[in-house]
């Protein structure tokens, strides 16, 4: 399940993937590309080596998960045992009553109009 050699290299999107982080290793890649993949506060290109201690965060979903690296693997594993290859030191998410509504229209009212759709938009905070 884990790398046989511990100080082999391990790609950061490859990385992320092993742990669940993203669902895919081509979203990992994705991310990384995007800016949305920090190591050591720092951007980072998929290819970019990960070593144990190094703090990863990445960005998804309007929140952002911070890691430390605690153990290398570069093939996906369970999630209890993906869980054990990091620290998470991630900011709780906020609770559901304070997220944003979602502006909700009854059915068949039609498309909403200039004015409405502009209200929506102010409501998702666009």
């Amino acid at each position: 399940m884990t790398s046989a050699d511990p100080a082999a290299p391990v790609r950061v999107d490859s990385w992320i993937w092993s742990v669940r982080l993203t669902k895919s290793r081509s979203q990992a890649a994705d991310a990384c590309r995007g800016g949305h993949v920090k190591v050591n506060n720092e951007s980072v290109k998929p290819s970019h080596v990960v070593r144990i201690g190094d703090e990863v965060r990445v960005r998804q979903d309007q929140r952002e998960r911070v890691v430390v690296v605690s153990k290398l693997i570069s093939k996906r594993v369970s999630a209890p045992a993906a869980a054990e290859c990091y620290v998470d030191n991630s900011p709780a998410p906020p609770p559901r009553e304070l997220s944003v509504p979602v502006a909700l229209r009854d059915r068949g009212a039609g498309r909403p109009t200039k004015r409405e759709r502009r209200d929506m938009d102010r409501l998702r905070g666009r």
